[in-house]
């Protein structure tokens, strides 16, 4: 029985999106939205850029850097676990590649737009809507395309999110991220609509772990591993920051009591006594 990899593992995704050209314009032409009419016909590939890493989340994230025959940038990243400033980053990279198209004296003229896409094995916002576009609109009147500036353009895709009407929706974008989503080191059997298309058939391919040699293997492991100890050490810091905002609200609750006793008259020893705060903690709030 074939055994597969986890296509959402950074070593995986950048050895099937990071070295063949072919399968990362498939995905990008089913998943972005791209101008009607504009479809990309190959790609070259960019040198990653040093970016500010996320704290925490150094193993986390993986990014592979193109351009078409079009002019258009596309930056392609995927994202183990969701961190606020992660949008941050996004634009960041987004904003600096925008910027970087130009050398010194050159016209504006010929800059061309750039999508930024995250693919996050997490969820970011409450609701259903798993797909999520942006670029800059006019405040009021956002539905007038003529007022709206496309040159930078930023997609989320929340994989946890992802339910395909039927199990066999067919849309080219709905396979690639089921693609993503679904297949892992449990994966038994391939969905015959997955192996329909030449290039998703392609991507299975690289992900049979009969392909790799044990080195690529303990590689393999070792970035789980890492991912691990981050999403440990962010839950560590999430519950640290709750505790911490629980005392403080505890702090301000009594100290909102003194204010009171205080108007009414108390002393400070009594102020002291019936809140547990030190008069040092008291003073500013009480002179």
């Amino acid at each position: 029985m074939t055994r597969y990899l986890d296509p959402k593992n950074d070593f995986i995704f950048k050895k099937i999106f990071g070295h063949h050209p072919d399968l990362l314009k498939s995905f990008l032409n089913a998943v972005l939205p791209l101008p009607e009419g504009c479809v990309i016909e190959s790609l070259t590939y960019l040198v990653s850029e040093h970016v500010p890493i996320l704290d925490g989340a150094k193993s986390s994230i993986v990014d592979v850097r193109c351009k078409d025959n079009h002019g258009h940038y596309f930056i392609v990243e995927m994202q183990m676990e969701w961190i606020k400033d992660f949008i941050k980053r996004m634009l960041y990279n987004t904003a600096t590649t925008y910027v970087q198209q130009l050398k010194k004296g050159e016209p504006y003229q010929k800059l061309s737009p750039v999508y930024g896409l995250a693919l996050l094995n997490d969820r970011f916002e409450e609701g259903e809507e798993w797909f999520h576009h942006y670029k800059m609109s006019h405040v009021g009147n956002q539905k007038d395309e003529k007022k709206t500036l496309n040159d930078i353009q930023l997609v989320l895709i929340e994989l946890p999110k992802l339910k395909p009407t039927t199990i066999t929706e067919k849309k080219l974008a709905i396979l690639w991220l089921r693609f993503l989503k679904e297949i892992n080191e449990k994966t038994k059997e391939i969905d015959p609509h997955l192996l329909e298309v030449k290039e998703i058939k392609q991507a299975l391919e690289l992900l049979e772990v009969a392909s790799y040699n044990e080195a690529e293997l303990l590689e393999y492991d070792k970035r789980w591993d890492l991912v691990s100890s981050e999403k440990t050490l962010l839950i560590g810091r999430f519950a640290e920051g709750k505790a911490e905002g629980r005392a403080e609200g505890r702090v301000e609750g009594y100290i909102e009591i003194a204010m009171k006793l205080h108007q009414m008259g108390f002393s400070m020893n009594q102020i002291t006594s019936a809140t547990g705060l030190v008069e040092e903690q008291l003073k500013e709030f009480l002179t």
